[in-house]
């Protein structure tokens, strides 16, 4: 039976039914056709790995036309034993390396892609149950199929019957590369299957912040007196240390805030919020950071058939969320590098007026710093349509000056959201803390699913304390502007000349063409200890040489700067030795 082009073959977990169909392939293919074992009455052919082997098969319309099996490290045998010794794979048969076998397809249907969709479903059914390494012995005259599928041949061979077997290999890592760096083939195969299996066609994806600093002190955080030695300005952590009646309340209460439950729905931490900010508590839902918001709001507000605009650069969470997990229609409105990636209100609404179910916006936008002001933001959004749903995040909101965020506004609205994280401005990245302010209906819609005990007890009342204390944080925001205004300074004095006019406690800044490359910039950086944040998943239109920089404490903007200098002099004397030593 062949496939019509119309319809599609479904890859599925092979059930009881399905594995006669499988072991009545095998021994028409491996006993009739390829003479490796003896014909039998039964018309099957099966072996002792199938009580432990996992199937995957290809159905047409309901009948089994291609298969491949996978042996997990659970099986104490693996088939390459048959035919090779284990010295000869350069990997340990440890729980990480699995088997990859029989991959079959019947004879209608060998000129398609058929083998190499089951290939890729073995693959990635290795990948979703935590396996590094794969071994499989592939048929020679189709070698070239396994090499495009990602096999590396060892150069080893095996004769049974009419099949010569050549012993390959492969990374589940190199593969996952190869998959990202061939997203149209890939795309195309899943647009060609009805992918059934009980894990995604693609492998989820991490969203990438900073934070890779912590690779340098350990994971384990058991090394955390390595922290003194590191500069974290990948990250926008707060440069000054929380209010020291933050430090007090924790201190003081420790060992009962470890050990206790805290309140349920963080009530406490509610009224605080609406008391400091003039709202109600019903326009307000808490939770353990922003990112935690982003991801319950923006999945239960949207579906794959949203259309979402978003500006471009911004934080790239939002571009994760949405095109990743949720997967809807992302439209990007590109800020102008040249104009200094302000948003221009005027063009944005005449964007808007196409028809969205959300407008994203970020301001003080990241990584940028570009701050739209209050007023602007609200002559804009009176002229959005109430069916618009506009969710902005604040984050650095304090940084731009005291009473410019759009709180206020937003209550008296059935449509907007705004996002407030209180890790940035409070110092409290660490306890994880931050909440949605938006209309009560909202509210409502988001409220049940939201777990109990969401926000911590150290979390809320540190978050409670720090409310509690603006007059510290107004200081250390105003410390903040000019601590920045001197680092865009000492950076243009290195000869950088492109350094965007944020509002934020961080900086970007372009490197020149004639410098070294951005990514062996930020390699030469991190060898000194200083890490730097790759900007690139920010957006699409920021260009090259793009690099994001938190602002510090005096001493260690020192540090950076000399840093910096000296891995640009050293990359210009590399370059220019090069040059001597090319061109005499």
């Amino acid at each position: 039976m062949s496939i019509t082009t119309h319809s599609k073959v479904t890859l599925i977990t092979a059930s009881g039914q399905d594995r006669q169909g499988v072991y009545k392939m095998r021994h028409e293919i491996y006993a009739a056709e390829l003479s490796q074992h003896s014909l039998n009455l039964n018309n099957q052919l099966t072996d002792d790995l199938d009580s432990i082997n996992h199937y995957i098969v290809a159905k047409y319309p309901d009948r089994v036309i291609g298969f491949v099996s996978i042996t997990s490290p659970a099986s104490e045998k693996y088939s390459v034993d048959k035919y090779f010794n284990r010295s000869s794979i350069p990997y340990q048969f440890d729980e990480h390396l699995y088997e990859i076998r029989l991959l079959s397809v019947n004879k209608n249907n060998r000129n398609g892609s058929l083998a190499f969709a089951l290939m890729y479903a073995a693959f990635r059914w290795v990948q979703s149950h935590g396996g590094k390494h794969i071994v499989a012995i592939c048929r020679a005259e189709f070698i070239d199929m396994y090499c495009k599928a990602g096999l590396q041949p060892l150069g080893l061979k095996a004769v049974s019957g009419k099949v010569t077997y050549e012993l390959s290999v492969a990374s589940v890592d190199d593969l996952q590369k190869m998959v990202q760096e061939k997203p149209r083939l890939f795309t195309l195969l899943k647009n060609r299957i009805e992918w059934q299996l009980p894990y995604s066609f693609f492998a989820p994806s991490a969203c990438y912040h900073g934070g890779s600093f912590f690779k340098a002190i350990g994971e384990d955080l058991q090394a955390l007196q390595k922290a003194k030695q590191i500069i974290n300005a990948d990250v926008l952590d707060a440069w000054f240390p929380p209010s020291p009646k933050v430090l007090e309340a924790l201190h003081t209460n420790l060992s009962w805030l470890l050990q206790t439950s805290p309140p349920t729905h963080a009530r406490g931490l509610i009224e605080v919020i609406a008391e400091v900010r003039g709202i109600k508590e019903q326009y307000i839902l808490p939770g353990a950071g922003s990112s935690d918001l982003i991801f319950l709001a923006l999945r239960s507000l949207l579906n794959k058939r949203s259309k979402v605009l978003i500006i471009d650069p911004c934080y790239g969470e939002y571009i994760h969320v949405l095109e990743k997990v949720i997967q809807c229609g992302v439209t990007r409105f590109n800020l102008n590098r040249k104009e200094g990636f302000i948003v221009n209100t005027t063009a944005l609404l005449q964007e808007i007026s196409k028809g969205y179910d959300m407008i994203v916006l970020v301001n003080p936008n990241s990584p940028t710093g570009v701050y739209t002001a209050k007023e602007e933001m609200i002559e804009m959004l009176l002229q959005v349509p109430a069916t618009t749903l506009i969710w902005i995040d604040e984050t650095y909101i304090e940084y731009a000056g005291a009473y410019q965020s759009l709180e206020q506004f937003a209550i008296k609205r059935e449509n907007i959201i705004i996002c407030k994280s209180m890790s940035k401005v409070y110092s409290l990245s660490g306890v994880r803390a931050a909440y949605l302010c938006c209309s009560p209906h909202l509210i409502e819609a988001l409220k049940g699913l939201t777990p109990p005990w969401a926000i911590s007890l150290p979390a809320q009342l540190a978050a409670i304390t720090a409310l509690k204390d603006p007059q510290y944080y107004q200081e250390k925001y105003s410390e903040t502007h000019v601590l920045r205004t001197k680092l865009k300074q000492d950076i243009a004095d290195l000869g950088v000349t492109e350094v965007v006019d944020g509002v934020a406690n961080f900086l970007l800044f372009y490197l020149p063409s004639d410098f070294i490359l951005v990514d062996k910039f930020l390699i030469y950086c991190k060898a000194e200890n200083l890490f730097l944040r790759d900007v690139s998943n920010m957006g699409q239109n920021l260009g090259t040489g793009a690099v994001r920089i938190a602002v510090k404490d005096e001493a260690t903007n020192k540090r950076m700067i000399n840093i910096i200098k000296q891995v640009i002099t050293r990359s210009c004397d590399t370059e220019v030795a090069i040059q001597e030593t090319v061109y005499g």
